[in-house]
């Protein structure tokens, strides 16, 4: 256990000499969702998941911001001795991995990013329909929390974190726009519990400007899974997404 401000973080490492994939979870998800991602890379990669602030075996804390969340990054990234990680974030994981890249430019050796884009549902009309959402399911989230698809937050709790979210998404164009590090895309198809029909779809082709303006990133596949399959059903798009940017990158550095 890792402790960071007001809580601790469960934090696994596989150890070892290989080049160092540091692994960013979904919003309300745990380390364990990387595990065939993790089987198929084998041990040519050192490993390090861990499960954000009331998510899997972390506490609770008093704070589940998005800055909170890049705080945490940075003290894995510390406590592990992991001087210039490849990260692989999945959803909300995904963007975190493109602001701590855009952060820290010169720390990172590239990005995986799995069915995470630059959209968000913005403005009071989105924020109460995903108020309404999360208090229509108030009732299951300890249940999704057991298996590793929902946090230890109130109802109240995963919508401002979801909230916080559908902000910052849309505002990331510019943030992608200027990495410097080499990114690739693995995009599921379809819609996913919560989002309307076509939403999805629609959302992944604001990617399209991204692509024409910073050569730096690229869509690796786009696969048959849902967003919320994706890393159980297309696992090994995802490793072959990481063994091509190991390659590209040359020699762990």
């Amino acid at each position: 256990m890792l402790p960071v401000d007001d809580t601790e973080l469960y934090v696994r490492d596989t150890g070892g000499p290989g080049r160092p994939v540091v692994y960013l979870n979904g919003a309300y998800a745990d380390q364990k969702h990387w595990k065939r991602v993790i089987a198929d890379l084998g041990s040519d990669y050192r490993h390090i998941t861990f499960d954000e602030r009331a998510r899997g075996k972390s506490k609770r804390s008093a704070d589940y911001t998005f800055e909170a969340c890049l705080r945490d990054l940075d003290a894995v990234l510390t406590a592990r001795g992991v001087e210039k990680p490849l990260l692989v974030g999945w959803s909300y994981g995904g963007i975190i991995g493109w602001h701590w890249a855009d952060r820290n430019p010169d720390r990172v050796q590239g990005l995986v990013t799995v069915d995470a884009f630059p959209v968000g549902l913005t403005g009071e009309a989105g924020r109460e329909r995903i108020r309404k959402m999360f208090r229509q399911w108030r009732l299951v989230l300890p249940i999704a929390a057991r298996f590793g698809l929902g946090a230890r937050m109130s109802a109240d709790e995963h919508a401002d974190v979801n909230i916080e979210l559908n902000e910052i998404a849309p505002a990331s164009v510019p943030v992608l726009d200027r990495l410097v590090c080499p990114v690739r895309f693995v995009m599921a198809t379809g819609d996913s519990l919560g989002s309307e029909a076509g939403e999805m779809e629609q959302g992944r082709k604001v990617l399209d400007q991204v692509l024409a303006a910073n050569p730096n990133i690229k869509v690796s596949a786009k696969v048959a899974s849902n967003h919320s399959k994706i890393l159980r059903n297309d696992s090994p798009a995802v490793a072959l997404a990481v063994r091509e940017l190991a390659v590209s990158l040359g020699t762990v550095q």
